[in-house]
């Protein structure tokens, strides 16, 4: 798949199963990532890969979290908020690690994290998988930071879960850019 192909066409996928991405196409997914458009080449971000028995682990940190922040939560909500990691075999959490620069401001760091986070998504479209950017009370959230060894001046930027769709994704309709685009002059 060329490049505007990729761009043009990804969607989010919801339900993804097994096999995730691996090995080298797991490799060429972070390395991706890594030209991300940086400024100054701060390399403000960070990944944490979750798979396996460990999303059983972010579900419980997780729960655990939406407990302390809303303590009368229903029981019902609580058991969704745990089962949340088990919707795809792999969950790229993406993290801006921001620094103090004089030329730098954090507001862009913490887009280049973004940046990352999509050529990760676009990556592994290109590659035949399925993707979809969470982020939600988790993301905000102090003891998940914790949780993945993050620093609380981190910014998790997106949770990306990823895998290979359950079923074909519908196309994404053709958008309009009136309204989007103007020219100035």
């Amino acid at each position: 798949m060329d490049a505007l192909q990729a761009l043009v066409s990804r969607v989010s996928i919801g339900q993804l199963t097994d096999p995730a991405p691996s090995g080298e196409g797991l490799e060429a997914m972070l390395a991706s990532a890594l030209s991300a458009p940086d400024h100054g080449r701060l390399r403000p971000w960070r990944f944490v890969l979750i798979k396996g028995d460990a999303r059983r682990k972010l579900g419980e940190v997780m729960a655990d979290a939406l407990r302390q922040r809303d303590p009368a939560t229903p029981a019902a909500v609580i058991d969704r908020e745990k089962e949340k990691p088990m919707r795809a075999p792999l969950i790229v959490v993406v993290a801006a690690t921001t620094r103090p620069d004089p030329k730098i401001p954090e507001i862009e760091q913490i887009v280049s994290a973004g940046a990352a986070a999509q050529n990760i998504l676009l990556a592994a479209h290109a590659l035949g998988f399925g993707g979809m950017w969470r982020t939600g009370g988790p993301a905000y959230d102090p003891a998940i930071k914790a949780a993945l060894g993050l620093a609380a001046s981190d910014t998790i930027v997106g949770f990306l879960y990823l895998g290979t769709p359950v079923r074909a994704a519908l196309p994404r309709k053709p958008q309009a850019q009136d309204g989007l685009v103007t020219t100035w002059e």
